[in-house]
């Protein structure tokens, strides 16, 4: 049984190994136009704030136009702080253009009560060089306290 598991284990490892493109890391940094939207009973309140955001990525290659892009962003509006962990799946759509889409974690740091919050991300990234890119995408909120916002930035990898 052991060998078995052992040898699946190098079998999957080997493929994973084959088919993975490339690993690239980077940082990125930016301003982000956030709405923060709070339901309580039957009203709804909201107010815009603009903040930044700076952290890094990885760009994990899966296949020659498709990669996964987990990234640590710390993410300060003007009420808030709270680290944003995104795992996009990127698909390149040309040589210079990527489409990003997926699930983005967030912590909020100032929050007595509700710190762990669920958006999701739609956005878009554009090479400007092999080294230096600007990207743009959108956070929807989701819950009773909510923030959405549109993140514009610029990267660079390393």
């Amino acid at each position: 049984m052991m060998k078995k598991l052992f040898f699946t284990a190098i079998l999957l490892g080997t493929i994973f190994y084959s088919n993975a493109q490339e690993t690239t890391f980077g940082a990125k940094a930016g301003v982000d136009i956030a709405t923060v939207k709070v339901k309580i009973g039957g009203t709804t309140a909201t107010a815009s704030e603009t903040g930044y955001f700076a952290g890094g990525f990885a760009n994990i290659g899966v296949s020659e136009s498709f990669s996964v892009q987990p990234e640590l962003l710390f993410v300060a509006i003007t009420d808030f702080n709270f680290l944003s962990v995104p795992i996009l799946g990127k698909y390149s759509v040309s040589e210079k253009i990527g489409v990003l889409a997926g699930p983005s974690l967030n912590y909020y740091l100032d929050a007595t009560e509700d710190q762990f919050k669920l958006n999701l991300d739609f956005g878009a990234t554009y090479e400007i060089s092999e080294d230096f890119g600007i990207n743009a995408k959108y956070s929807m909120g989701m819950g009773d306290v909510s923030i959405s916002g549109i993140f514009i930035g610029t990267e660079y990898k390393f």
